[in-house]
This record gives structure tokens, C-alpha cells and sequence, in this order.
């Protein structure tokens, strides 16, 4: 499905969540893509808060996150940040999110989500999965090159959710294996992040310790 030209007083913002624990340099590919192929004014990235997603796992403290965040995005003039999940109390669910930065940006901003594919098969089950897409202009979903949109499966979501099928956008983007958990197993046993990680984001880490045996001991 193609994107229409939103009208020229509109801005284009998508939003790309998640708890960046650590932020990586998949993260920032996947975000410059879907900005240069769909010519989006900004990319705003919302470090969860409290991820309901995640029960029982222990986050980093939320102010390393968005720090984290801040650092790896701040060469970018696309790239913008929203405290909007740190700041709040609670679990982080994104239809609050949306129903919040809809309040605080009007109508005149088209507004999209980016979703993994792996995500989207279990979007049916998160909170409110009607109320997001009321707030959303379009879902975009990132997938490998060369993937092939699945109609039977889109028949399916649609069935689940009406009115989903509209709103789905498939951008392509580079395929890089580089994952959050493994990047904090890395750390745990003394093995290197460089290059998977931006350099400011590594000194970081390193500066405050996180992901240490000794840390994980102490938070755990």
C-alpha cells in the first residue's frame, strides 16, 4: 500500500518505540530508512517508561535510557525524542501515548507507528488495539528486502481488526542482527559493543557501569 501525499500544511511524524536498553545501531538504520523512503518531516523516538509488555524483567533506570537515546540521535536533525513515557507514572501503554501527543500536536500532523513484523502478528493482543489505530494515520512495518506482503494474511488481521489493512505500510529496510538482550549479555561477559553500538552510547555504558555482572547483581 502507498502512502498519499498528506496535504502540504500537514506534517509527517513517525513515532518509533520501544525501551532501548541499549539503543543500537539497528534501531537508528531502521529509523533513517522508513524517514528518507517516505520523506517524513521527523522520526520521534519514545523510550518506554514502564513496558506492560516486559512483566517481570528488570529495566534500566529510566533516565540512562532516554540519555542513551539522546546521544545516539543527537547528529540527526530528523531525529527527535519524547519524554511523554519517562514522565509518566504507570505502564506505558501507546494508546495513552498517541491519545497524549494528539492533544499536544492537533490534526495538522499525520501521525504513523513503526511496527516490526514479528510485532504485528501480536499487535491484536496489545491494549486497545482499535483505540491505536483511531489515532493513527498509518502503521508502517519494517521488513527484510525482498519481503512479499502476505494477502491471506492481511485478510486475517483484517477479520481481527477492521480496518487495519488500510492503515499498513511495508517499508523495506537493511536487515542488521544486532539485538538489545545480546548487546547486555555482551557487557555481562566482557565482550566488545563497538560499532554495534553508537560510540557516545558505548562511553556511556561504560562510564556508569551499566549491564555489569556486579550491577546486574545489585538491580537483580
Amino acid at each position: 500500500m502507498e502512502r498519499d501525499q498528506p496535504a502540504l500544511h500537514k506534517r509527517y511524524i513517525a513515532l518509533m518505540g520501544g525501551t532501548f536498553d541499549p539503543i543500537h545501531h539497528a534501531h537508528l538504520i531502521v529509523a533513517e530508512e522508513v524517514r528518507a523512503v517516505l520523506k517524513l518531516d521527523k522520526i520521534t523516538f519514545v523510550p518506554a517508561g514502564d513496558p506492560p509488555h516486559k512483566p517481570g524483567r528488570v529495566q534500566t533506570d529510566k533516565r540512562h535510557r532516554l540519555k542513551m537515546v539522546q546521544l545516539a540521535i543527537a547528529s540527526n536533525p530528523h531525529f527527535l525524542i519524547s519524554r511523554i513515557e519517562v514522565d509518566r507514572s504507570g505502564p506505558s501503554y501507546l494508546i495513552d501515548t498517541l491519545r497524549l501527543l494528539r492533544l499536544e500536536w492537533g490534526q495538522e500532523v499525520e501521525l504513523a507507528f513503526i511496527i516490526g513484523g514479528d510485532s504485528l502478528e501480536q499487535f491484536v493482543t496489545w491494549y486497545d488495539p482499535a483505540g491505536i489505530l483511531a489515532q493513527l494515520d498509518q502503521l508502517i512495518v519494517v521488513s527484510r528486502p525482498g519481503y512479499v506482503e502476505d494477502i491471506e494474511y492481511n485478510k486475517q488481521l483484517e477479520e481481527q481488526l477492521p480496518g487495519i489493512t488500510q492503515r499498513l505500510l511495508t517499508v523495506e529496510v537493511p536487515q542488521i542482527d544486532i539485538s538489545s538482550t545480546d548487546l547486555r549479555r555482551r557487557v555481562r561477559e566482557g565482550l566488545p559493543i563497538k560499532y554495534q553500538v553508537p560510540e557516545a552510547v558505548e562511553a556511556y555504558i561504560k562510564q556508569h557501569g551499566l549491564y555489569s555482572p556486579k550491577r546486574a547483581a545489585i538491580e537483580g
